[in-house]
């Protein structure tokens, strides 16, 4: 007890706070154990950056295989950095997802996890500063459906993540045979438009609770520091057993 007290203290000088690891408390762990609820032991990850999200699994005990996917360069190398030590970590060749397959120009923004096909509106650009965009270059697109083969050669159960600023529909257009089999889907949600031609929270919830899924967690996501305002939001959908 007098050892716990000490390190609490110790963190508390250093401006932290120290709790126990639970789903209430840790987006990364609260989807964990939906994935072991339901036997997940492969994961897309979809719109990768440098791995942030893949990471974090890991870091809370997620041990299955894990298939990343992202477009822009820096990023790119910087996840296959992250992913060189992991045998289960596989990172896709550098790609963009969506509903074609060929090439597609992308806008990368000031800060990276911004970066996304579509324009960006003023609600985000003003909400999040250095998110702007700086320039533009072309990259490979390609549609899960005719790349997610090469992973699933044995009878895994598999979960989707996507987060492509706006671009989720067209990911989803481009999938509809894997999510078909699915066990789930965590997908960023935009609550306002934040890119110009994106679907917004309602018709991305309506098409997977359509295709089967049940919302299963809100997660917090993106909040305009002006007024609080929630922006996005990442929510995770499972396939549940009837």
């Amino acid at each position: 007890m007098m050892l716990n007290k000490m390190i609490k203290g110790l963190v508390h000088k250093a401006g932290f706070e120290l709790h126990r690891l639970s789903p209430a408390t840790n987006p990364a762990f609260q989807l964990l154990k939906g994935l072991e609820h339901l036997g997940v032991n492969l994961v897309f990850d979809i719109g990768a950056n440098t791995g942030q999200f893949s990471s974090g699994l890991r870091s809370v005990g997620y041990k299955g295989q894990l298939i990343s996917f992202e477009p822009l360069p820096d990023a790119y190398q910087a996840l296959t950095a992250a992913a060189a030590h992991d045998p289960l970590w596989q990172v896709h060749p550098q790609s963009a997802l969506g509903d074609v397959d060929g090439e597609i120009e992308i806008n990368i923004s000031g800060n990276s996890v911004s970066s996304s096909i579509l324009p960006m509106l003023s609600a985000h650009s003003m909400a999040a500063a250095g998110s702007a965009y700086v320039d533009k270059i072309k990259v490979p697109i390609a549609q899960l459906d005719f790349v997610a083969g090469e992973y699933l050669k044995r009878a895994e159960k598999y979960f989707i993540k996507i987060d492509t600023q706006g671009f989720e529909w067209e990911v989803l257009n481009g999938a509809r045979e894997t999510l078909a089999n699915a066990q789930g889907v965590l997908c960023e949600l935009s609550l306002v438009p934040l890119y110009e031609g994106q679907r917004l929270w309602v018709d991305v919830m309506e098409r997977l609770e359509s295709e089967g899924f049940t919302l299963w967690a809100i997660q917090k996501g993106f909040t305009d520091p002006r007024n609080g305002r929630t922006l996005q939001v990442d929510a995770i959908f499972f396939r549940l057993p009837d």
